[in-house]
């Protein structure tokens, strides 16, 4: 009778530790992936190719008196950039401070290859970026800006940059898992 009331309180016990547990880590997480490939705002691509078949037409015409032509739109400039290193799980990819042609500022992350994981953040830190163990806890310890949840684990993606951030303020980039507060991977900006 002991045995079967102890096997009861057992299986009790590793349910109501699945219930909790489950959902606060997220195991299948370590299982999946999603892909971001966004383009870069204001960069216009260009296409090299056609689907015409006939071969493109050259004209001769009298010169025409010269005409001032306006300054075409300037285009996407780097401010900053940095490299990500890995932290609890192995990261990497690139990070641009990017000023677009409206004046707006966004945070571009190219090839970025983490793990999924629970509650991912992207952030600005004033925090240094130290490799090892030593730079897993460091970025919620002063000023962070909240840049938004991560979109997907692998890919190129953009986060606005609000008006207000003053970018002199901040030295770094995490990818932050908010529920157990440890950087996947963070950059120094440069």
């Amino acid at each position: 009778m002991r045995t079967r009331t102890a096997g009861i309180a057992a299986a009790a016990v590793a349910v109501v530790v699945a219930a909790v547990a489950l959902p606060l880590f997220q195991p299948w997480r370590v299982l999946t992936d999603k892909v971001v490939d966004e383009a870069l705002p204001g960069a216009v691509p260009i296409s090299t190719t056609s689907s015409s078949t006939t071969p493109p037409t050259v004209s001769v015409e009298s010169p025409k008196p010269s005409v001032p032509r306006s300054t075409p739109p300037a285009g996407p400039k780097v401010l900053l950039t940095g490299a990500l290193i890995t932290h609890e799980h192995r990261t990497s990819g690139k990070v641009a401070v990017i000023a677009l042609p409206d004046g707006s500022r966004i945070l571009r992350i190219e090839n970025l290859d983490t793990s999924d994981g629970p509650d991912l953040k992207v952030w600005l830190s004033d925090a240094k970026v130290t490799p090892g163990r030593a730079g897993w806890h460091v970025f919620d310890d002063g000023s962070y800006q909240n840049l938004g949840d991560l979109k997907g684990n692998h890919g190129n993606q953009n986060y606005v940059i609000p008006a207000g951030v003053k970018l002199e303020s901040f030295r770094s980039v995490a990818i932050w898992c908010d529920r157990f507060n440890v950087s996947f991977g963070a950059a120094t900006l440069a």
